[in-house]
């Protein structure tokens, strides 16, 4: 069944998963939509997929579990994996992806699950020849982008990102947001050192382009950027911020987290991820509506330096999901098509070329022309 399928998109009731799908249907290649409710997932498609009547698709139920995975996964060629948190559901999924030699991707953030993907897993997919990509999507990839373009000025050493959008995060994004608040610590890159974001240093005031008041950022766990650039030559420092344009959200965020992490501190591992999802069903426990371009705005920022230089690269977009689910669609797309530009643990931008990616994105109107501006 796999073999006629090329690419399998694991999760695909989900928000994220979903557009994922659409955009497989925008590249034209054929897919399973998997995950363990097929009823889910037959009602995801039909009413939550645009244009699926002329995808070519088909929905299969499957166990979480490394076997049933690996029979399903064999003969396909790429894995998109949405099944998060990922550092508690991703190492079957991976696992299987190995054993069925499939390339794997996923729009994860949590850099503890990067941290232990590059350990356990980078060289074995390597020496398969296999790509091994995690966090493919809007908050990671489009401020990647925006560095590597920052980077193609030589001796910036330094990188401080802000990435922001407008909106509000999925029931998943939310558990993902507190299980990691919980069960990991947030890491910056300072002389190519992983240093730990000081835990109660509350919400940051940062001055982002095209606004006059401040925005409230929080370092999200750290993000996947420390991890890619610390395999990076040209890059020493990278720390980056992220947050929602709404004031009002961002200020009730960490006393979420810090109520949930008191409450669920003496619990074992099993009880507390069970009580950190329903902490985060309280918060968010409907599917938001299909993003509306006006209201759904993103915007990435990066400022790059060295001993003897700047560069300032600012991305402005809409539509971060759907970001999120091209990104993941061009992947397979090229995957498809030729290898990766490297194999093993690696980024979007180092595994497809940002240039390639700000096509993509800019080519379906999800994010404008790049302003960059450099100082050397």
């Amino acid at each position: 069944m796999s073999a006629k399928k090329p690419v399998i998109v694991y999760g695909a009731s989900g928000y994220t998963g979903r557009l994922v799908c659409e955009y497989l249907r925008e590249y034209n290649i054929p897919f399973i939509a998997a995950g363990r409710s097929a009823g889910k997932l037959n009602a995801a498609m039909k009413a939550n997929v645009a244009g699926i009547e002329t995808a070519d698709y088909e929905v299969v139920e499957v166990p979480h579990t490394v076997g049933a995975l690996s029979e399903l996964f064999n003969g396909a060629s790429v894995v998109l994996n949405t099944v998060g948190p990922f550092a508690r559901f991703g190492g079957e999924v991976v696992q299987a992806c190995w054993a069925s030699r499939c390339h794997y991707t996923d729009t994860t953030g949590e850099q503890d699950w990067l941290i232990t993907l590059e350990q356990e897993w980078g060289a074995k997919f390597a020496n398969a020849g296999l790509l091994l990509a995690p966090g493919i999507a809007q908050m990671y990839t489009t401020g990647e982008i925006a560095a590597q373009l920052c980077l193609e000025t030589p001796g910036l050493d330094t990188l401080d990102i802000a990435v922001f959008w407008g909106g509000s995060p999925t029931i998943a994004s939310t558990q993902t947001i507190l299980v990691n608040a919980a069960m990991a610590k947030a890491y910056y890159l300072e002389q190519n050192k992983y240093v730990e974001h000081q835990p109660d240093a509350g919400l940051y005031n940062l001055a982002i382009p095209g606004q006059h008041e401040l925005a409230l950022a929080l370092p999200w766990g750290g993000t996947s950027h420390p991890v890619w650039f610390k395999r990076d030559p040209r890059v020493a420092n990278v720390k980056v911020l992220g947050g929602v344009f709404n004031r009002a959200l961002m200020l009730g965020v960490p006393q979420i987290v810090a109520a949930a992490l008191d409450a669920t501190k003496d619990m074992n591992p099993g009880d507390r991820y069970a009580a950190l999802a329903q902490t985060a069903a309280g918060v968010m426990n409907t599917m938001p509506p299909r993003e509306n371009p006006r209201v759904n705005k993103s915007l990435d920022s990066v400022h790059a330096s060295g001993p003897l230089g700047r560069a300032h690269c600012v991305i402005n977009g809409n539509s971060n999901y759907k970001q999120t689910g091209l990104l993941q669609a061009y992947a397979a797309a090229h995957l498809l098509q030729q290898p990766p530009k490297r194999v093993g643990f690696a980024s979007g931008c180092q595994a497809f070329g940002h240039h390639e990616l700000l096509g993509q994105l800019r080519s379906f109107g999800l994010v404008s022309k790049p302003v960059l501006t450099v100082h050397d």
